[in-house]
């Protein structure tokens, strides 16, 4: 078996298919988490990162469609979405919603594989150029970690750094607090207050009235530039 490198979240409310679908990508060489609604799959997501989500459009409680943009406001993490054969209108709307792909019910496993790694193959061919973050005269490298004032390195903490990648990632959208919060691990919501005011200090000219790094206020951070 191949080396697990991506954690992939299955949401269905089909227990066999969900559990043949956590299997099979399990012997496919992923981490796999299974939810069997939409309300267990954020509560997953509070306290795990994943690298893509699979969504049922037909689920009890939340549709997979309301989830996905929900999801969206707050992350480009890749959606496939599963649709059984006919519901054309919810692939529509699955994809306006802001799903990566959609795969019809039955489907082979096989192609559910290929989509998945045309995805993430995707995603790697692009993570060179997304690890470099630009606003004003700074530039942040997200894989070394490393805040650059014009040539001039700016020391930052490990907890700054996560913070600073995923708001380089979100770039010009608001990122919420809880969301940042979840995805920086063992960091509550006032922590992340805190630790914006001392990123301010190292990047704002005038902290109290930012320019890069704005607050939107009850919802979360925004980064410009």
């Amino acid at each position: 078996m191949k080396e697990k490198l991506y954690h992939i979240l299955v949401i269905d409310d089909d227990t066999r298919l969900r559990n043949l679908l956590g299997r099979f990508l399990y012997e496919s060489g992923f981490h796999v988490s299974l939810a069997k609604d939409t309300e267990e799959a954020k509560n997953l997501m509070q306290s795990t990162s994943f690298n893509l989500l699979i969504v049922d459009v037909m689920l009890q409680g939340e549709s997979g469609v309301d989830f996905t943009d929900h999801v969206r406001k707050s992350s480009k993490l890749p959606i496939i979405m599963l649709t059984a054969r006919g519901e054309i209108e919810d692939r529509i709307k699955g994809l306006e919603a802001g799903a990566d792909d959609y795969i019809q019910k039955p489907f082979e496993p096989k192609e559910l594989l290929l989509r998945i790694n045309n995805i993430l193959k995707r995603i790697n061919a692009n993570s060179d150029d997304q690890a470099i973050c630009h606003f004003g005269h700074f530039t942040f490298n997200s894989t070394e970690s490393r805040l650059k004032d014009g040539e001039e390195f700016i020391h930052i903490t490990d907890s700054e750094a996560k913070i600073l990648t995923i708001l380089c990632k979100e770039k010009g959208k608001t990122v919420l607090r809880e969301t940042l919060s979840s995805l920086c691990g063992e960091i509550d919501e006032r922590s992340i207050d805190v630790q914006i005011t001392r990123l301010r200090k190292k990047i704002e000219s005038n902290p109290k009235q930012p320019k890069y790094l704005q607050t939107v206020r009850n919802h979360g951070y925004v980064l410009y530039g």
